[in-house]
């Protein structure tokens, strides 16, 4: 991979993909990811193919700091990606990026700074000449770090053009062999995201020695858009997320990128210097990895993929008009531009029974990019065998949703030991719930609600006796089926923070359950941490 980026890196006629999940997707609400869902991540996106991760953000927490540093350990490696971190043009920043960088292989730091002059005025309250300096400045400490470092000017689709161009000059002068241009606030349209990436390439005397880099949100929902246009017109590094998760309303999705630039490489070839009709790939994405990573980080950050979503989404190979189902009967390309292999959507394969052994389950879950604990990997088992003896059939997909779940349960604070429900048209919905609490005492309450879901979730804050509000509940068959499994995904706030649980199971109602717990447990978890470290500052 890294012998294939370099190689576009220097031709430039191939197009880097910078994956930002991880740090920009990290940021959408309620999304949050401990350590080691992150470098679950990390790890399937060195899989799919991405030439850059960004891994974090070193200086904003000790939290993010051990998870870019334990990345770049893991992830980093010869012949693996850059591993790349955020910093602010701060030299504490800087620092801490570069201390945190240290066992990547590779490893690039990001600093940015606003150029906008509505920035500059209410947020940095610097003025222009300053920031020129700061960043030159910054760039220039950065690069006594490590040799890979990439400049971002700060809403630069908002700054007046003749300085942007000054602060790219200065910034590639001081040694940044990236320079990329952000549409912080998802403001610009396609055209004028091209007229602005070929300005710079014609008004900016060294740009010849940085590869262009395009960030880009999609407020207006043309993030995609705008990042093809600016590929037309000089950009050869595109930063972008999985599902398009991040800020406000996310960022450019990565799938829906390299599948453009798949489908229709015969358009885009000639703007990188290729013969109209090569069939060279202009990524190195390995495609078929597209859905699982999906899939993975929809289940990790509890962000749902919409149904109708490009690409990914559960109707992107439906066809329910019946002129469309006639026409991909006779022959798909009637209306289908792409292939479901090729994002790695096959059928489901039945590949475990309820006679498999433990190390068939490990080896098949290795196969599908699962790398469990010992502890994770029993706990995972034991689902397996349970839901063996109630499906007959068990899919790679069943597989994934016992896997996703035993991960992503986190810390075992409270544990659900029983939920026992009463309901139906003629009743009140009632429950019964049992916990086992953090001193390993086993509470047990009842309540009654609108619902059964609703009599459970009453019932288990009775226990909990932690004050949050339920903001999503969503539910989704891994496959088809009456014995399916089903996934529950929960979102909860407390104060201004969302937290998610999410937990498949054959029964809906104890799948509902045990999310509402793993939400819970991460919740209490921070607010047993603010408590603590409330506890030492008084100390």
């Amino acid at each position: 991979m890294w012998l294939k980026y370099m190689e576009n890196k220097s031709k430039q006629d191939g197009i880097i993909i910078f994956d930002t999940t991880l740090r920009d997707g990290e940021q959408c609400p309620g999304a949050s990811l401990n350590i080691e869902e992150k470098l679950l991540i990390a790890r399937q996106l060195a899989r799919l193919g991405v030439n850059v991760i960004e891994a974090g953000f070193a200086f904003a927490s000790p939290g993010d700091f051990a998870a870019v540093q334990k990345i770049a350990q893991t992830v980093g490696t010869e012949d693996g990606p850059v591993i790349c971190s955020l910093a602010r043009a701060i030299r504490e920043d800087i620092k801490a990026a570069a201390e945190a960088l240290k066992p990547a292989v590779h490893g690039r730091i990001h600093t940015f700074i606003s150029t906008s002059d509505i920035h500059l005025q209410y947020q940095l309250k610097k003025s222009r000449s300053e920031v020129l300096a700061i960043a030159e400045e910054m760039v220039t400490y950065a690069k006594s770090f490590m040799d890979d470092v990439e400049f971002s000017p700060m809403d630069a689709v908002r700054t007046e053009p003749e300085y942007l161009y000054q602060v790219l000059e200065r910034a590639i002068s001081a040694g940044a062999k990236t320079i990329n241009i952000p549409d912080t606030v998802g403001y610009t349209t396609p055209s004028e995201f091209g007229n602005l990436i070929r300005g710079i390439k014609e008004n900016v005397p060294n740009i010849d020695q940085a590869v262009i880099s395009v960030h880009g949100h999609n407020d207006l929902g043309m993030a995609v858009a705008n990042f093809l246009e600016a590929v037309k017109n000089g950009a050869r590094q595109l930063e972008c997320t999985i599902n398009g998760i991040g800020e406000r309303a996310g960022n450019a999705a990565l799938e829906e990128l390299v599948m453009a630039l798949h489908v229709r490489r015969q358009y885009f070839n000639p703007y990188l210097g290729r013969a109209a009709d090569s069939e060279e790939p202009l990524t190195d994405i390995d495609t078929r990895q597209i859905y699982k990573t999906s899939r993975l980080v929809s289940n990790l950050t509890g962000m749902l993929v919409q149904p109708n979503k490009a690409v990914v989404g559960a109707n992107a190979f439906a066809h329910e008009s019946g002129i469309h189902q006639d026409g991909v009967l006779k022959n798909k390309l009637t209306y289908e531009i792409m292939d479901a292999q090729l994002i790695g959507l096959t059928d489901n394969q039945i590949v475990l029974g309820k006679h498999s052994g433990r190390n068939a389950f490990r080896t098949r879950l290795k196969e599908l990019g699962f790398e469990m604990s010992d502890t994770e990997l029993n706990k995972a088992f034991l689902k397996f065998k349970d839901l063996a003896d109630k499906k007959k059939e068990i899919s790679d997909w069943d597989l994934e949703a016992i896997a996703n779940d035993e991960i992503q349960s986190g810390e075992e604070i409270f544990r659900l030991e029983l939920v026992q429900v009463s309901s139906g048209d003629h009743a009140c919905p009632t429950a019964t719930v049992t916990l086992r609490t953090p001193d390993g005492e086993e509470l047990t309450d009842a309540a009654i609600g609108t619902g059964p879901v609703d009599a459970v979730y009453k019932a288990i804050n009775r226990v909990v006796n932690v004050p949050n509000q339920l903001i999503e509940f969503s539910v989704q068959s891994v496959t088809a089926g009456i014995d399916a499994i089903g996934e529950v995904t929960i979102r909860l706030r407390y104060e201004e923070r969302v937290f998610s649980g999410h937990a498949a199971n054959t029964d809906i109602i104890v799948a509902s359950a045990q999310a509402y717990v793993n939400a819970l447990n991460r919740l209490y978890t921070v607010l047993h941490t603010q408590k603590k470290e409330l506890t030492s500052r008084q100390a």
